[in-house]
């Protein structure tokens, strides 16, 4: 970046909008906010394929306050997600190295529900040569009663980052003030204007090449 180690904080998308990864290309680290509630109408758990059709995850029921790290599958999930997928006829064939490797995420071991949807964010980064490092909130051990804003100065101090950059839609939650009273610079993104609000279909469709460069051509930093 530009000499300031630069933090974005996000929850971890089902294979979201393009306009998520310019977080990625303007930070040096990239953390995936897992230890927040979910959010049921959010797009942790579901993707948008085509204009209001969304590629939902089979979760298991939990508690209205579990937390992201904390979520579970349902019973038979494999077996519920391959039909899913198969009513947006993915994966499809891939034709690509990119395509293949996330159809065979797609395909594969569940594992665990959120190293599913990190390892899904890893591959869409790699594909598009993203090289901020990505880790994990959970993992910083920063004061759990820390709420709002106030948690994510923490995470920021915690890596000792000097400047944090957001989404556009994050202006009414934070206060510069507070973030400069912490040493830290506080920036936003333009809104996403993009070409490629649906990510999971331009990536079997072969687009990866428009889909870096829609990533960088829009990733500029609002006033």
């Amino acid at each position: 970046m530009t000499g300031k180690l630069t933090i974005a904080v996000m929850q971890p998308y089902f294979f979201p909008h393009a306009g998520y990864f310019r977080l990625m290309a303007a930070s040096d680290v990239f953390v995936v906010f897992d230890d927040v509630q979910f959010p049921r109408r959010g797009r942790v758990h579901r993707c948008e394929m085509t204009p209001g059709r969304w590629l939902t995850l089979p979760l298991a029921p939990m508690p209205f306050d579990t937390q992201i790290k904390d979520l579970r599958w349902a019973d038979g999930a494999r077996t519920a997600l391959d039909k899913r997928l198969a009513a947006f006829g993915l994966p499809g064939q891939a034709t690509t190295p990119a395509a293949e490797r996330i159809s065979r995420h797609l395909t594969g071991s569940l594992g665990d529900v959120t190293s599913f949807l990190e390892n899904g964010l890893r591959l869409v980064a790699d594909a598009l040569e993203l090289k901020a490092n990505i880790l994990r909130s959970s993992s910083l051990g920063v004061d759990p009663a820390l709420r709002g804003q106030a948690r994510i100065i923490g995470i920021v101090r915690a890596l000792g980052g000097q400047r944090y950059i957001n989404a556009a839609g994050g202006r009414h939650l934070y206060a510069t003030e507070n973030f400069q009273q912490a040493g830290i610079d506080l920036q936003f993104l333009v809104p996403y204007a993009g070409r490629f609000p649906h990510i999971l279909p331009a990536f079997f469709g072969n687009n990866l090449a428009d889909l870096r460069d829609d990533v960088r051509n829009t990733c500029q930093w609002g006033p």
